[in-house]
């Protein structure tokens, strides 16, 4: 099959220095890339693990985190505005 493609010049530079590195033709180096790209892009994505927190025990709360306002109070006293 003939066709034309537009390539971007980072490509084409990339390319290039794979047809010298290799001693082939650029048919040969877009063909190869274009299999491999295609059987990527056909492939059924991996599974990936779950991703998993590892918790720790922070002992007995001596300050609540749940409320801002009382933990500063706590930490600053009460005349911190």
């Amino acid at each position: 099959m003939r066709t034309t493609l537009t390539i971007d010049d980072d490509v084409a530079i990339q390319l290039e220095r794979l047809r010298r590195e290799r001693d082939a033709s650029l048919k040969d180096i877009v063909n190869d890339a274009l299999r491999r790209g295609v059987r990527e892009l056909e492939a059924k994505p991996k599974t990936r693990k779950p991703f998993r927190m590892k918790t720790f025990d922070g002992g007995e709360q001596l300050i609540p985190i749940d409320n801002v306002a009382e933990a500063i109070a706590l930490i600053e006293g009460e005349d911190h505005k």
